[in-house]
């Protein structure tokens, strides 16, 4: 069973700290009045129905969807205030691994890798960016991919690619939306296993979309339901498993 960080102490200060957040398409509802905090060093899983708003809300928390309003504080930043300079160089201490894992056919793994490195604000040495490109493939076991195409590559190991570029830069917070859709079990786990290493290396922090409850049950700290478009429960996996609650069931049947 994982450990669940120290949420309740009252020194430590939470990472992400969204309060009242609301966004609407049109006449449609998404999130409605959502507040949520995640400590530093906790995975928290967001769980919900298809179309609850669950990957709106991390594309808030990343800048990549302006809220209509609320608050979303990310590292002591309010995200939807940056101009374009500031968030860029707060999505620096963030990472996102997309569903689709967004890796450029035409490149070879290196240039994946050295993409969000060239696209970000920071200066470093191309002998640094080598560096950089070989540990985070390390940290996922593919060295050895480093100048292979996309194509090449199995689906997990495009999945651990993304997941090596999305951890480059060392980030303190990492946004994962459906990390296993599309693996087989036993990848699956691997990939799971992988975010906790790399939870555990780097310290990281995490919010995690999944439909995938063996890849909730191996990574989560705590459990958030999304539901009207608010934190409709939260708590252990464990907690949430034995609860009797209709709307709670459905997910763990």
């Amino acid at each position: 069973m994982r450990t669940k960080p120290d949420t309740d102490n009252p020194n430590k200060e939470p990472v992400i700290e969204i309060e009242h957040l609301y966004k609407q398409f049109g006449t449609r509802t998404i999130l409605n009045d959502f507040s949520l905090a995640v400590q530093k060093e906790e995975n928290v899983v967001i769980l919900g129905k298809s179309g609850a708003g669950k990957s709106v809300l991390i594309k808030c928390i990343i800048g990549l969807l302006k809220p209509d309003s609320g608050s979303i504080m990310v590292l002591g930043d309010n995200i939807p205030k940056l101009n374009h300079d500031h968030l860029d160089r707060a999505r620096s201490r963030m990472g996102f691994l997309f569903q689709g894992n967004a890796i450029y056919d035409s490149m070879t793994v290196r240039e994946n890798l050295e993409f969000p490195l060239r696209r970000h604000w920071i200066k470093i040495s191309q002998k640094e960016v080598d560096t950089m490109v070989m540990e985070a493939l390390e940290n996922v076991n593919l060295s050895h991919t480093v100048d292979m195409m996309p194509a090449e590559l199995s689906g997990g190991m495009q999945k651990r690619v993304a997941l090596a570029r999305t951890m480059i830069l060392k980030p303190e917070i990492i946004l994962y939306d459906e990390p296993t859709t599309g693996l087989d079990p036993v990848t699956a786990r691997d990939i799971d296993n992988l975010i906790l290493e790399l939870q555990k290396k780097y310290q990281t922090s995490s919010i995690i979309i999944s439909h995938d409850m063996n890849c909730v049950k191996n990574t989560a700290d705590r459990v958030v339901l999304l539901l009207d478009g608010k934190c409709y429960t939260e708590g252990t996996y464990e907690a949430l498993e034995q609860s009797n609650d209709e709307n709670i069931k459905q997910f763990f049947e």
